[in-house]
C-alpha cells in the first residue's frame, strides 16, 4: 500500500480542524485533514452551533410574529407555522457553510482526506495514518499529526437514545413535527437552545437539572436573570431534581426523577420527546492513540505541554479533546497557535479572555471570571452593572430583560470578567473580550466614546457604574 507524505496530517475537519490546516499551509505546511465525515465543519457546522442557530433564527421570528408584532402596529391575522421550509432553510444553510470550506480548502491548498484516520505506527521520522473511507483503506504519513477529533453527546446509561423518544441535540434539530411535551434533561447550554427553538413553536417544555441552578458554572445572577426570562417564555424549571430514567406509556414518554430538596421523593413527569443534554465527551475512540503511548486522564481528555504537544513527540492536540470549555472559537484559536508553534512562531491562547454565549432570548454571553470565583480568590473588586431597561434603543427595540455587569479589580481596575444577559449580548461581549486581551480596565471602556442610541451604551454604563458614576439610573 502506497504512501503519501506531508509535512503535517490534521485529524478532525471541524472548527480546529480545518482553520489549522489553512493557517498551516499560510506557513508553508504541506498539509492533510482527515474527516470522517462526508462535508468538512465537524459537529459545529454539520449538527451543532450553526443549524442550532438557523433553527433558533426562524423560530425567534415565528414567535415575535405571534407576540410582539402587533405591539409595533403589524397585525397579522393568520400567522401559520411551516416547519418543513424552516429545515429547508437550515439544511440550505449548512450546506453552503461546508461547501464554503471545501472550496477554502482548494484555494489554499489544503488536501482533504474523506475518511476515518487512525495513528497505526512510525516509520522512521514520520507517523503513518491509515484512513479508512468509502473507497476503501489509504495511508498517509507526516512528522506532525494534530488531533482535533472533537466531541460526541454523552449518552446516560440509564437512558438510552433511541433516536425517535430519547433523543439527543442532533435528532432535535432534525424534528419534522412540534412536540406537545418536550422533557429536557439537563439545564446546560445545549438544553436551553434547543428548548428555546421548540418552545418558540409550540412545545410545553420541562427541564429536569441535578443542580440547584441552571447553567452550573455561570455567575449566578446572569444564570438567575436569564431563568426568570424563560419562565415568562413558558419553561417549567424542575432543579435540584435527578433524573432516573424514562420509560414508554402508551403514546407518551414518562421521566422519573427524585425531587432531591424534598428529600428524594420519586416524581414523573409525561412528554411526547425527551431530550437527553447532559454534556459532551471527547471523541477520541479508535484514533490510535495507544500506539503512540498517549494516555488519557481522569476525564477522558488528551494531556498536553504549553505547546500543545502530547507525550508523543510531534503529535499535538487542541479543542474538545484537551482541557477547557468545549467551545468551537477556543478550538479554533487552539488550532492556529499550535502550527503558528511549530513554524516557530509565537503562537498563544489567552483562556482568561475566551467568550460564552448561551443563543436563548435573551442571550447570555459572558466572558472572564464569575463574580462568586472573583470573592472565592479573595481579590477586592468592584461591580457595575446597568439595566437594559435604561437604555434608550433597548426601549425602542422592546427588549428591556436583562443587564451588562462588569467586575473590576478595585485596586487597578483590570476588568476581571463580565456578563450580559440582554438582547445581542453575543454581540456586544467582544468589546469587552478586546479589553481584556490587552488589559485594560472599565475606565477605558467609561471613556470610549459609544454611539447613540445602541444597545453597546449599556457596555459603557456598566462601566461607569463601577465606579457609581453611570448617567442614566
Amino acid at each position: 500500500m502506497s504512501e503519501t507524505n506531508y509535512d503535517l496530517i490534521i485529524i478532525g475537519g471541524g472548527p480546529a480542524g480545518y482553520t489549522s490546516a489553512i493557517r498551516a499551509t499560510q506557513l508553508g505546511f504541506k498539509t492533510a485533514c482527515v474527516e470522517k465525515r462526508k462535508t468538512l465543519g465537524g459537529t459545529c457546522l454539520n449538527v451543532g452551533c450553526i443549524p442550532s442557530k438557523a433553527l433558533l433564527e426562524s423560530s425567534e421570528h415565528f414567535y415575535q410574529a405571534k407576540t410582539k408584532f402587533a405591539k409595533h402596529g403589524i397585525v397579522m391575522s393568520d400567522i401559520q407555522l411551516d416547519l418543513d421550509a424552516m429545515q429547508k432553510r437550515k439544511e440550505g444553510i449548512v450546506r453552503q457553510l461546508t461547501n464554503g470550506i471545501a472550496g477554502l480548502f482548494k484555494k489554499h491548498g489544503v488536501d482533504s482526506v474523506s475518511g476515518h484516520g487512525k495513528i497505526v505506527g512510525k516509520e522512521g521520522p514520520n507517523y503513518v495514518v491509515e484512513v479508512t473511507g468509502e473507497a476503501g483503506v489509504s495511508r498517509i504519513s507526516a512528522p506532525r499529526i494534530l488531533l482535533a477529533t472533537g466531541s460526541e453527546t454523552a449518552e446516560l446509561p440509564f437512558l438510552k437514545f433511541d433516536g425517535k423518544t430519547v433523543v439527543s441535540s442532533t435528532e432535535a434539530l432534525e424534528l419534522t413535527k412540534v412536540p406537545e411535551k418536550l422533557i429536557v434533561i439537563g439545564g446546560g447550554v445545549i438544553g436551553l437552545e434547543m428548548g428555546s427553538v421548540w418552545s418558540r413553536l409550540g412545545s410545553k417544555i420541562t427541564v429536569i437539572e441535578f443542580q440547584d441552578r441552571i447553567l452550573p458554572g455561570t455567575d449566578i445572577q446572569a444564570g438567575k436573570e436569564l431563568a426568570k426570562a424563560l419562565v415568562k417564555q413558558g419553561f417549567d424549571f424542575k432543579l435540584s431534581h435527578k433524573c432516573l430514567g424514562a420509560k414508554p406509556q402508551g403514546e407518551k414518554m414518562i421521566v422519573e426523577a427524585e425531587d432531591m430538596a424534598n428529600g428524594g421523593t420519586k416524581v414523573s413527569f409525561e412528554g411526547d420527546i425527551v431530550l437527553v443534554s447532559t454534556g459532551r465527551r471527547p471523541y477520541t475512540a479508535n484514533v490510535g492513540l495507544e500506539t503512540v503511548g498517549i494516555t488519557l486522564d481522569k476525564q477522558g481528555r488528551v494531556p498536553i505541554n504549553e505547546h500543545f504537544e502530547t507525550s508523543a513527540s510531534g503529535i499535538y492536540a487542541v479543542g474538545d479533546i484537551v482541557d477547557g470549555p468545549m467551545l468551537a472559537h477556543k478550538a479554533e484559536e487552539e488550532g492556529v497557535a499550535a502550527v503558528e508553534l511549530m513554524a516557530g512562531q509565537p503562537g498563544h491562547v489567552n483562556y482568561e479572555a475566551i467568550p460564552n454565549v448561551v443563543y436563548t432570548w435573551p442571550e447570555l454571553a459572558t466572558v472572564g471570571y464569575t463574580e462568586e470565583e472573583v470573592k472565592a480568590s479573595g481579590v477586592a473588586y468592584s461591580v457595575g452593572v446597568f439595566p437594559f431597561i435604561a437604555n434608550a434603543r433597548a426601549k425602542t427595540m422592546d427588549e428591556v430583560e436583562g443587564f451588562v455587569k462588569i467586575i473590576a479589580d478595585q485596586k487597578t481596575d483590570k476588568i476581571l470578567g463580565a456578563h450580559i444577559v440582554g438582547p445581542r449580548a453575543s454581540d456586544l461581549i467582544p468589546e469587552i473580550v478586546s479589553v481584556i486581551e490587552f488589559g485594560g480596565s472599565s475606565e477605558d471602556i467609561a471613556r470610549t466614546c459609544h454611539a447613540h442610541p445602541t444597545l453597546s451604551e449599556s457596555v459603557k454604563e456598566a462601566a461607569l457604574m463601577v465606579d457609581k458614576r453611570s448617567r442614566n439610573i
